[in-house]
């Protein structure tokens, strides 16, 4: 499998791989670890001069544990699966395991130690602990175990007045979950489960090597508050974040992985897992254009990764020209990006970047930059206008540089400016238009677009990302 994923990386300027590592292959006899496929991992990934990050399957996949090792999957009295509210049997492993929980970590430990020991040119800079935990089909465990559990009085880590606050829940110093959580404690019970499970195995990890650590999650529906039953229930969703900071410390952040559908979920889900504590990082994400163009508000709010699902199309027999052409959105960024790599993520973090996204209505936007109002409009660049996208897939960002200077980055689209404040109104133009790229962080000039290129009220940016310095003044 591995060939076809170093081409896919090498092909879109990625510099960086996040890749599966599996329980059961790793301690497929108990006590017994088998580290190859870590090594191997390791050894090709400096070859190919890229970055890992470790996706531990485990106790958790999408929910299920699939990837737990075979002796415990032939073993479901000692390592059972949840129930769910009638009694029936769910496909979901129960947080509530403490000999899973243990093995859990025993072997995650193991790997952080192996790495520790193996990797100390750091190859691997982040690893992910399970993938998309929770439970499908029961919004939570209803075991005699469990029952217990939800009947006894809540921890007093989700009692902390910044927790309760958080969840709009009145500050108290006790009581059951169903009394202090209402119609939530359900979700909220399970929340606290999963991730109380997950950061005990995260914690075993970082206690040998202390690499970053992150959970993803399945998302819901970030603007209509659907009912539990609807989603996956237990994992980081947006609702219960400060459910998994109080309850899984040792993870340093939730991730989002993003294949909802509509602008505005999309910019609320960035939106919402950007936050003071918890760094924005997009580990999975559509390939499309449709979600390619979110690349640039995920840089704009400092964020630290964004990663398509699938490069080598799960080895299902495309060729490199199909993969190629399915990646080609999200290559075309890579490329533009990868040189100024350090600048942006300098910009991002200093908040001198703002991005805007096409929407489905397709209407023009405008980004205030204190002295001056920049409008992006949408669409293929004519002479004197654009053509309408198709689609929705236009985009551009700016980073302010000083209050005339920018750099314009977009595809799709057209910009224009007016001056704000003391010279509203005023007669402007551009002092100078330049295309470039960066090399080892200076800007190289391609060319100067002045003239034909700025002549109707501003530079007009194709399919292929475009950089370009650009001072304006009035006159």
């Amino acid at each position: 499998m591995l060939p076809k994923v170093w081409s896919a990386i090498e092909a879109m300027h990625a510099n960086t791989l996040e890749v599966p590592i599996y329980w059961e292959q790793i301690e497929a006899q108990q006590g017994m670890f088998d580290f190859s496929l870590v090594d191997t991992l390791l050894k090709q990934g400096r070859e190919h001069k890229v970055h890992l990050v470790l996706l531990w399957f485990a106790t958790w996949k999408n929910g299920s544990s699939h990837y737990m090792p075979e002796w415990m999957k032939r073993e479901p009295s000692k390592y059972p699966n949840i129930t769910g509210k009638n009694g029936q049997p769910v496909d979901s492993p129960s947080p509530h395991t403490q000999a899973a929980m243990e093995a859990d970590a025993k072997a995650f430990a193991a790997v952080m130690g192996h790495l520790k020991k193996a990797d100390s040119q750091h190859t691997v800079i982040m690893v992910q602990v399970e993938n998309e935990p929770g439970a499908w089909g029961s919004v939570r465990d209803f075991s005699a175990k469990a029952q217990k559990l939800i009947e006894d009085q809540v921890p007093a880590e989700m009692l902390k007045p910044e927790v309760l606050k958080a969840l709009n829940k009145p500050v108290v110093v006790k009581g059951s979950w169903k009394e202090i959580f209402g119609d939530d404690a359900d979700e909220y019970f399970h929340a606290w489960s999963v991730a109380r499970y997950i950061g005990y195995v995260a914690a075993a990890g970082k206690a040998i090597y202390p690499l970053p650590l992150y959970v993803n999650a399945s998302l819901r529906d970030p603007l209509s508050n659907p009912p539990a039953s609807t989603y996956e229930s237990g994992g980081a969703t947006d609702n219960v974040i400060p459910i998994w900071k109080a309850a899984a410390p040792a993870v340093d952040l939730l991730a989002p992985d993003i294949y909802l559908s509509g602008s505005d979920k999309i910019l609320k889900v960035i939106e919402l897992y950007g936050r003071p504590d918890n760094p924005l990082f997009v580990p999975e994400t559509g390939s499309s254009a449709e979600y390619a163009k979110f690349i640039y508000e995920v840089l704009a709010r400092g964020g630290i990764g964004f990663s398509p699902f699938g490069i080598d199309d799960n080895g299902q027999g495309a060729t490199e020209a199909e993969i190629a052409e399915r990646l080609a959105p999200v290559t075309k960024e890579y490329a533009m990006a990868g040189p100024m790599m350090r600048e942006l993520a300098k910009w991002g973090f200093e908040g001198k970047i703002r991005a805007v996204e096409e929407r489905e209505d397709h209407a023009a936007q405008t980004i205030d930059l204190v002295s001056w109002q920049a409008t992006v409009s949408f669409g293929a660049p004519g002479r004197r206008t654009e053509q309408a996208n198709s689609q929705p897939i236009g985009k551009a960002m700016i980073v302010q540089l000083g209050e005339n200077e920018f750099f314009l980055i977009g595809t799709l689209c057209h910009f224009t400016f007016k001056p704000l404040g003391a010279n509203e109104g005023k007669a402007w133009q551009y002092l100078k238009v330049e295309e470039g790229r960066f090399e080892n962080g200076v800007f190289k000039l391609l060319r100067i677009r002045n003239g034909d290129e700025t002549d109707w009220g501003g530079p007009r940016i194709g399919a292929i990302p475009v950089v370009l310095h650009t001072t304006l003044v009035t006159r």
